[in-house]
């Protein structure tokens, strides 16, 4: 029996959407569509709101100014920032990027990994489960509230 290996797929596990707003839009994503707050902290040039649906983590952006490198990434005003991809191996993974002479965005060693893929959009890698504590603990709060959105 011939037995074939199975790859492993990798998966996008976060979108980040950059904005003008971010207490405005955070209140529009948790009221209309029921997403719950996970953390809100001040990274290098800007302040992230993290959101949950209970299966991906949705980054809300707010730059304290629309001049820095990473603000630009993804171009002027609000959009889509980029989505991450989670890998089993970042190190691999950066040398796969790299032959396709895709350009990093990231300083070194700086993890989650950011790239210009091929088409110019850009993504991240992230190792597992760096997004999946906040979900689990959802989860686990859902439990024991009875909010159904989290229980598996």
């Amino acid at each position: 029996m011939n037995k074939k290996r199975r790859r492993s797929v990798a998966r996008i596990v976060h979108i980040a959407l950059k904005v003008e707003e971010l207490n405005k839009t955070s209140e529009f994503y948790e009221k209309v569509f029921g997403f719950v707050p996970t953390d809100t902290t001040k990274v290098r040039d800007h302040t992230s709101r993290h959101l949950t649906d209970g299966a991906i983590d949705l980054a809300l952006i707010k730059y304290d100014s629309e001049d820095s490198a990473e603000a630009r990434a993804a171009g002027d005003g609000p959009c889509i920032h980029h989505f991450a991809i989670e890998v089993d191996d970042l190190d691999k993974y950066v040398a796969q990027i790299r032959k396709f002479n895709c350009e990093i965005i990231s300083d070194p060693g700086v993890i989650p990994v950011k790239f210009r893929a091929p088409g110019g959009t850009v993504a991240e890698i992230v190792p597992k489960q760096r997004y999946k504590k906040a979900v689990s603990d959802l989860r686990s709060a859902g439990k024991s509230s009875g909010d159904k959105r989290f229980k598996r």
